[in-house]
């Protein structure tokens, strides 16, 4: 592929949802669909490499995956199974003959369809994220175990019942209509958020970045939003993304490495989404009820708006964070009001607020980093180097790993007069 082509690897992640839709909707069975695809997922991941990517590559997955659902399907039992659901489920109009090629039909109908499926109340809240992460995000078993802070092994079952269980609710594979959408909302903008901030921020493996995803999550976003123009958390989340994804292009170096927030050079900034973002924000606010991912767009738009780090609005943020640490219970919020704290008040009082942390944040390797900055800041370089080599040691991100390493390596060189030495950052 040429510079700027898509990766094998990121059209697979981007069709596999759109090919589970099209064979759910042409069978009436999720779980079978989304076994197929995956079979027909390793097929292309194994192929395309070699032979190059077809012309049609959605097309191909789903003539691919569609023989795997007639195989799956031979006996006569499973033969009516399959036609009483399709009669049941399928308009007339939509139906095709097994392998037919409508592949350019309804991808992004189908696409949502499958997101509000994946959230149906039949799930709980933790099995629908789970689901959907790994149905419509793309990401493996293995991360999404990560995420949940669970065995690989245990979240694979917890999938595979979430699966089973939409089977047997009989379910139709459409859109619900209006009068459903509250019910499946709130995790459906959870999950969403989630995949962004899995792209913006990947939790394990060499790279800081998968824009696959982030990107993926503001096209979804961007659909539900459309439904629901008027729906002030929608649009909040919308320009939440815009506005943090924005900030993308100048948040990793030459080599890859962590470029913090106060240190980008902001020329490198995407101006289009940060125009975008302020906007929607700006439009949302005053609908109401203010939600949290409003409140968090609000800041992230402070933020983009600054010329440089040194003109940041701190106590505006701070004001923020204060509303939003009343409406939303989340161990994350009291990091980031602690570091707008001592950005107000002085690094003292922010780690004052993290003397006694939420029992979630305790042993997580963002606690530790956030209190080495503070300690960092109030000069207490000791202090700063123990938090900043404990962080590193426990997040599984190789660039975090490297940034947090090396900032501790640094320090402690300034402490004992000497120069950095690199070494301590590459054995980690």
């Amino acid at each position: 592929m040429t510079a700027g082509e898509p990766t094998v690897e990121d059209l697979l992640r981007t069709l596999a949802p759109q090919v589970v839709g099209v064979l759910t909707r042409r069978w009436g069975d999720f779980a079978a669909a989304e076994d197929a695809v995956q079979e027909a997922l390793l097929d292309a991941a194994t192929q395309w490499p070699a032979e190059g990517v077809p012309r049609n590559p959605r097309g191909w997955l789903v003539q691919v995956a569609g023989r795997r659902m007639t195989e799956q399907v031979r006996s006569e039992q499973a033969r009516r199974r399959r036609e009483e659901l399709v009669a049941g489920q399928v308009p007339a109009d939509r139906r095709s003959a097994p392998g037919a090629d409508t592949t350019d039909e309804g991808a992004d109908d189908d696409t949502l369809a499958l997101l509000f499926l994946c959230c149906h109340p039949v799930l709980s809240s933790a099995s629908a994220i789970a689901l959907t992460l790994r149905s419509v995000g793309g990401l493996t078993t293995g991360e999404i175990a990560a995420a949940f802070l669970v065995p690989e092994a245990t979240m694979g079952q917890r999938i595979s019942r979430a699966k089973q269980r939409i089977k047997a609710s009989g379910v139709p594979f459409r859109m619900p209509d209006a009068t459903h959408w509250p019910a499946r909302l709130d995790a459906v903008l959870h999950v969403l958020y989630l995949i962004f901030n899995e792209g913006y921020v990947t939790s394990t493996g060499p790279e800081l970045r998968r824009v696959e995803l982030s990107r993926e999550a503001i096209r979804l976003t961007r659909a539900v939003q459309a439904l629901l123009p008027d729906d002030a958390e929608v649009t909040g989340l919308l320009a939440l993304m815009l506005l943090t994804e924005a900030r993308g292009p100048a948040r990793t170096g030459p080599d890859g490495e962590l470029v913090p927030l106060a240190e980008q050079d902001r020329s490198r900034w995407d101006t289009g989404a940060i125009a975008e973002g302020i906007g929607l924000i700006t439009a949302a606010l005053p609908r109401g009820p203010v939600g949290p991912y409003q409140v968090q767009a609000a800041i992230a738009a402070v933020h983009d708006e600054a010329p440089t780090a040194a003109a940041t609005d701190w106590p505006q943020i701070l004001a923020l964070y204060g509303v939003l640490s009343r409406i939303s219970d989340n161990p994350l919020i009291t990091l980031n009001r602690a570091v707008a704290t001592a950005m107000v008040h002085g690094p003292a009082a922010g780690l004052a607020l993290l003397a006694d942390p939420p029992p979630a944040l305790v042993g997580h390797h963002r606690l530790h980093a956030v209190r080495a900055h503070l300690h960092e800041l109030a000069g207490d370089r000791e202090a700063a180097v123990a938090d900043y080599r404990a962080a590193a040691h426990r997040t599984a991100s190789l660039p975090e790993r490297h940034h947090l390493s090396l900032r501790a390596a640094r320090l402690a060189a300034r402490a004992g007069g000497g120069e950095p030495d690199d070494r301590e950052a590459r054995q980690y």
